[in-house]
C-alpha cells in the first residue's frame, strides 16, 4: 500500500472519530461524519464509497440531527420546559461551555454545557414561575433530554462510522 494512501486512510479515520467524538460536546459529529465520507468518496472518485452508502449516510446525519432536537425538545417539555427557558439554556449552554473550557484539560466544555444550561434555564424559569420546585424540576428536564438526545445521535454516528469503515475496508 502506497505512503499516500495510508496517510489518505488514516486521516479518514481520525476524522471519523473526532465527528463521533464532538457529539459529546453537543456539536453536530453526524453532519462533520457525513462531510468527512463524501469527502473521502469524491477522493477516491466513488468507487470506495458509492452514491447508494452516500445517500444512507447523508439521510442517517439528519435523522440524527433532527432526532436529538425532538428528544431533547420532547423529555425537556415533559418536565415543563417553556420556550423562554429553552432560550436561557441555549445561551447558558454556551457561555458555560466557554467558561469551563480551559479545566479539565478541554473536557470542561462538557461540565460547562450541561452545567451552564442547567444554570440559566434555572435562572430563567425563577423568574418566570418563582417558585424552585418548578424550576429545578425543568432544569433536570433539560439535562435528562440532552442527554437522551446526544445518546440518540451517538448511536447513529456510530452506524454511519460502521458503514463507512465497512466499505473502505471490506
Amino acid at each position: 500500500m502506497p505512503t499516500l494512501e495510508i496517510i489518505g486512510l488514516s486521516l479518514f479515520v481520525i476524522f471519523l472519530l473526532l465527528g463521533l467524538f464532538s457529539i459529546i460536546f453537543g456539536l453536530p459529529g453526524a453532519v462533520i461524519i457525513a462531510v468527512v465520507v463524501l469527502a473521502y468518496a469524491a477522493v477516491t472518485g466513488f468507487t470506495v464509497i458509492g452514491w447508494k452508502l452516500l445517500l444512507v449516510i447523508v439521510a442517517l446525519a439528519v435523522l440524527a440531527e433532527t432526532l436529538e432536537f425532538i428528544i431533547g425538545m420532547h423529555v425537556a417539555s415533559q418536565f415543563g420546559l417553556s420556550m423562554k427557558g429553552f432560550w436561557a439554556s441555549l445561551i447558558g449552554s454556551m457561555i458555560g461551555a466557554a467558561a469551563l473550557t480551559p479545566f479539565f484539560l478541554g473536557f470542561g466544555a462538557i461540565a460547562g454545557i450541561f452545567l451552564g444550561g442547567m444554570a440559566g434555564l434555572l435562572m430563567m424559569e425563577m423568574v418566570h414561575r418563582k417558585r424552585l420546585k418548578a424550576a429545578f424540576r425543568a432544569s433536570l428536564g433539560m439535562v435528562l433530554g440532552r442527554v437522551a438526545g446526544i445518546c440518540v445521535k451517538g448511536c447513529l454516528a456510530f452506524v454511519m462510522v460502521i458503514l463507512a469503515l465497512n466499505a473502505v475496508y471490506s
